[in-house]
């Protein structure tokens, strides 16, 4: 009984400790699997970081300034009524384009026509009587040398004749006039262009007491374009071309590109055509003057645009994207991938804003990479220590890019 009894007791532990060792065994493997899964992940964890990078090259960059304007006829042309009377015929199509010296509205000319040929009617009554009067004094020359007559008529004679000589050309004068109001009633356009509507109808009495308007010339291409610039701005440009930083844009003319409301920028370039010696002692302000040419009359005059001028250039400098820049009270500096992929701070020197991009003066050389995105990828710390990254082309969102100076842009990373 005794031995019976102590064998049913020692089998309990015996199962206990197979159960312990299964259970180890599969902690055993677990921990295994973990530990790999966790070099994996560490593997993974130390791969370098993608960031976004260009590859600069100094180029020709435009100083390209975006400014308010608005557009102007280069010639504008108020058709009036010069002579008085019913308006009988207007003769263009509202809207259309006309020809100098094309007629556009006829006046009644009768009573003009009447004043011509009681002007005519004179001229003839006068040079009849200078040929009477010459007739005469030619008679009386030969007698009084003979005291023929007495040297008082002959004097008489030879003063009727530059009387009615006189007299000629008053009414000669007068038919000058009267030809000329004839034509006033023919009204035609002083200029080409394009005509508005017109002012008046048929029927109308025009040109009675003040010139009445008839209508509007406007000539559209080319158009003027007329916008202002602080006078700081334009006093620091020209120091700066002075002491040799920039220098003039081709040909010594600025070109002008236009900018529409809805954004898109028209297709033809115009140039400078002067700027004004005055500053606006209230708004600080000069105003320039370009002109555009306008052959599709696609352009309006009145119309607000933006105007893109380009005044200056610059022979050495480099276009970065603004985020790849950060400013800073200490200076600017941007982020340079080495050749061994590493990241270092570099401090650059910055002129103008263009648009979306910055121009760089100094701090960067021809072919080196600069980080524009990916700094969200960078372990803690960075920037200033020192790390490894993969370098990638930066490709731009889809947003609207900036204005395209006349430059080498920076170009992407191969």
């Amino acid at each position: 009984m005794f031995a019976l009894r102590d064998a049913r007791t020692s089998s309990p532990p015996s199962f206990i400790l197979g159960l312990l060792a299964v259970a180890a065994a599969l902690l055993v493997a677990g921990c295994g699997k973990k530990d790999g899964e966790g070099q994996q992940g560490a593997g993974q964890a130390q791969q370098p970081p993608k960031v976004g990078v260009v590859t600069v090259e100094p180029g020709v960059v435009g100083l390209v300034t975006e400014l308010p304007g608005r557009l102007e006829a280069s010639r504008v042309a108020e058709v009036r009524a010069r002579a008085s009377g019913i308006l009988q015929k207007r003769l263009f199509a509202e809207g259309s384009d006309v020809q100098a010296g094309q007629q556009l509205f006829q006046i009644d000319n009768a009573p003009y026509r009447a004043t011509l040929e009681s002007a005519q009617a004179n001229v003839a009554q006068a040079e009849a009587n200078v040929a009477q009067t010459r007739a005469q004094a030619q008679r009386y020359k030969p007698l009084v040398e003979v005291n023929a007559v007495s040297r008082q008529d002959y004097d008489n004679a030879v003063a009727s004749q530059k009387a009615a000589e006189a007299q000629l050309a008053v009414a000669k004068a007068s038919v000058t006039t009267a030809q000329i109001n004839l034509g006033y009633a023919a009204v035609t356009s002083p200029i080409s262009g394009r005509i508005g509507r017109a002012l008046v109808t048929e029927g109308a009495l025009v040109g009675q007491g003040d010139a009445t308007q008839l209508a509007t010339v406007q000539q559209i291409d080319p158009l003027y374009v007329n916008f202002t610039q602080p006078a700081s701005d334009a006093l620091r440009l020209r120091a700066a071309i002075a002491a040799g930083q920039y220098k003039l844009a081709a040909k010594g003319q600025a070109s002008v590109s236009v900018v529409l409301e809805d954004g898109t920028v028209y297709g033809r370039t115009g140039r400078l055509l002067f700027t004004d010696l005055t500053v606006d002692s209230t708004s600080g302000q000069v105003t320039l003057r370009a002109e555009i040419p306008n052959p599709d009359r696609q352009l309006l005059p009145g119309l607000y645009v933006r105007v893109r001028l380009e005044q200056a250039q610059i022979d050495n400098g480099i276009l970065l994207p603004q985020q790849a820049v950060t400013r800073a009270a200490s200076g600017d500096t941007v982020q340079v991938v080495g050749p061994d992929n590493t990241l270092s701070v570099r401090q650059v020197k910055l002129g103008p804003a263009q648009g979306n991009r910055w121009v760089v003066l100094d701090g960067l050389k021809a072919g080196e990479k600069v980080m524009v995105d990916g700094v969200q990828k960078l372990p803690p710390g960075a920037p200033g220590a020192k790390v490894t990254v993969t370098p990638v082309p930066w490709q731009p969102t889809g947003a609207a890019q900036s204005p395209q100076p006349s430059a080498a842009p920076a170009k992407q990373a191969e």
